[in-house]
């Protein structure tokens, strides 16, 4: 049984809708309804192009008209499996368009001159056009379509079953005939057999008769005379050697003949590198640790930016990349599978006055699915991505070459762009001034903004969060970095080295910056959220601006680990998770960011914390990938969510920020 269905105009113009529950008429005009949901998460920021939405409980599915700028929406209980919903959609919008095409058309070509003209708005406008009596009989003849093709359904569920339960009914009688009862009790004999014989191989190898011996007996009783007791004798010779194995141990390490001294226990300790004695300890290059080529600017405010990532100085924009290739058609090149040449090529066959149909842009898009492949983008996004641009074009009247290739071109960009166009803000700066300048009671102390990388093993978290944190400190704030990676080896010790470089180098003409980054640590092998929430507090202590909490890689499969990640962010709400990803992955980006996000989501909440997931992302080894920066795309289509940073150099000034314009450009260049 159907919820919901409604006929709207893209304008956000309501032709005619009908709900068919109480709970579905209540929740219609609010904003909350699953209708207005699509509008809002899935239509607008184009994440959703494979027809079907599902939100609080119900699916959604649509179809458009693109002619007519036409929506059609049936909303229903997800838990209802209705085969028919598809069928419904396609003869709706097949019937509505055929009896009422001359009213839309004048209806839509009325809200284009409305808005052309500047005249009154397209919802005043279309409060005087009296919609019930335009569509004067269309109740009943979607009730009948309806009833019809419920009754499809139903019938053929019917016939279903009955196919089911006719097999059983010709089985039954052969079972009953008298030369199959031997067999089914010789089967049976032999399955007590074999029981007992894995029973008695069982009990051999919990006494510790050895398990290879047992295997063998069992396989020799398969074949000959199936007692199972030729196993007993093999078992019963490994065992000597068995408890020979598990009598010898590891013998200990011996030092001496007395037990080490302090003095002994400091002389071994070669986790401190004498950094204690400046004199002792070895000059650093600090030229080494800064590219003076890749330094940010600084803005009239005094802020230090770091630099835009640029696909390249000299090239042309992403518009001209295309109408040249789209211009050249197949006169120069051959066209290439995957290859925006071939995509000229085929569009340049697009001419004349015609509509455009699915089987037009089938190889088109065909074609600019694998070239986004190509650009390292995960295969799923690769598809939708395609689909969208196909449901944005099927219906469109192109008039000749150039109208096509501007179609084409707009369809294609706007779809990657409002993919990665960010929904939230990316000016970390903001919200950190944002909470430090908030003011507060005069008994609450204020608390320091908190950030946790989070990400998979060897993508980069320590070196891209040392990154993070001399940007921080080139903007006046003092960071202290938790060391809550207590399992890796070296973790600590690497970021004692990057905090021992960060002080040395000067900020604002100050020769170093000693007293403006600190390391909290605990050592190996403790609690990380602990190691978090004690860092936090000796920030608010110690009037520390920001906390940089590092955590160990973990694979987004292991659900132990994740679960540990998720009590961190349970424990100490951190005002930002940054999952941490290479830009060298294409599917296994999106296996990543969907497992991470929604293994934060589900333990976070399960302990009765708020729910958190990822709230941005930072893609490590940018510089290694060129034009391929398809994982962007990939990332940001699968949480929704802004890369904040990219990295590309192991300098502590190898950050850089991402613009949209030039993403989209390195995506459609060939």
């Amino acid at each position: 049984m159907l919820d919901h269905c409604s006929i709207s105009h893209k304008g956000g113009v309501v032709l005619w809708s009908r709900s068919f529950t109480p709970a579905a008429s209540h929740t219609a005009a609010s904003s909350t309804s699953p209708v207005n949901s699509l509008v809002r998460e899935a239509l607008i920021e184009g994440r959703s192009s494979d027809g079907k939405y599902e939100k609080d409980g119900y699916a959604v599915k649509w179809t458009f008209v693109n002619d007519l700028e036409l929506i059609f929406v049936v909303a229903y209980q997800r838990i209802l499996q209705l085969t028919y919903v598809d069928d419904l959609l396609n003869a709706l919008k097949a019937l509505f368009v055929k009896l009422f095409q001359p009213f839309l058309t004048t209806f839509v070509a009325s809200l284009h001159v409305t808005t052309t003209a500047k005249l009154p708005s397209s919802t005043d406008l279309s409060a005087s056009w009296n919609f019930a009596k335009a569509f004067d009989g269309w109740d009943l003849m979607f009730d009948k379509l309806l009833r019809g093709l419920e009754d499809k359904a139903a019938q053929e569920r019917r016939t279903r079953s009955g196919h089911v339960a006719r097999p059983v009914v010709e089985v039954t009688p052969p079972a009953e005939e008298s030369a199959t009862l031997p067999s089914r009790s010789s089967d049976n004999v032999l399955d007590e057999e074999q029981i007992a014989r894995n029973v008695q191989a069982l009990k051999s190898r919990l006494r510790g008769r050895g398990g290879q011996a047992a295997r063998r007996g069992r396989g020799r009783g398969d074949i000959g005379s199936g007692s199972g007791r030729d196993s007993v004798p093999g078992s019963d010779s490994e065992t000597p050697t068995k408890s020979k194995r598990k009598s010898k141990a590891k013998a200990q390490r011996k030092w001496g003949d007395e037990a080490p001294t302090e003095s002994d226990m400091a002389s071994l300790d070669f986790s401190y590198d004498g950094s204690t004695s400046d004199a002792s300890a070895p000059p650093v290059d600090l030229s080494a640790l800064v590219d003076n080529g890749s330094l940010g600017t600084r803005t009239q405010d005094g802020l230090y930016e770091v630099a835009d990532w640029e696909f390249s100085k000299g090239s042309k924009s992403a518009d001209d990349v295309i109408a040249e290739v789209l211009k050249m058609g197949g006169q120069e090149q051959k066209p290439a599978s995957g290859s925006l040449g071939a995509l000229g090529s085929i569009f340049a066959r697009l001419t004349g006055s015609k509509v455009l149909s699915e089987e037009d842009l089938k190889p088109v898009l065909e074609a600019m699915k694998q070239h986004l492949m190509k650009k390292n983008v995960a295969k799923e996004i690769s598809e939708k991505i395609c689909e969208d641009v196909g449901q944005s074009l099927v219906g469109k009247k192109v008039g000749g070459f150039q109208t096509t290739s501007s179609a084409v071109r707009q369809a294609l960009a706007n779809s990657i762009t409002r993919i990665l166009t960010p929904k939230t803000s990316t000016d970390l700066l903001l919200s950190i001034r944002t909470k430090l300048s908030t003011p507060l009671p005069a008994s609450q102390q204020r608390q320091p903004y908190s950030i946790t990388f989070v990400g998979v093993n060897g993508v980069g978290k320590s070196t891209n969060l040392s990154k993070v944190c001399f940007w921080l400190i080139q903007n006046g704030f003092r960071v202290l970095i938790a060391a809550c990676d207590t399992f890796r080896s070296g973790a600590v010790e690497q970021l004692r080295v990057h905090v021992r470089n960060l002080g040395m180098l000067g900020v604002d003409g100050a020769t170093d910056s000693k007293g403006r980054v600190e390391l909290y640590e605990r050592g190996y092998g403790k609690d990380a959220a602990g190691i978090a929430k004690e860092a936090i507090g000796y920030a608010r202590d110690n009037d520390f601006d920001v906390v940089l909490i590092d955590t160990a890689g973990r694979m987004q499969d292991n659900e132990p680990l994740m679960r540990a990640l998720a009590k961190l962010v349970a424990t100490n709400s951190p005002d930002k998770i940054i999952f941490v990803g290479e830009a060298l992955v294409g599917n296994e980006a999106v296996d990543q960011l969907t497992k991470f996000d929604r293994a934060l989501r589900d333990f976070s909440s399960a302990s009765g914390a708020q729910e958190r997931g990822i709230d941005g992302m930072l893609v490590t080894k940018w510089d290694t990938v060129d034009d391929k920066v398809g994982a962007a795309l990939s990332m940001t289509y699968v949480t929704g969510q802004p890369i904040i940073f990219v990295g590309c150099g192991q300098t502590y000034t190898d950050l850089r920020q991402l613009r949209v314009a030039n993403v989209v450009q390195a995506i459609l260049s060939d």
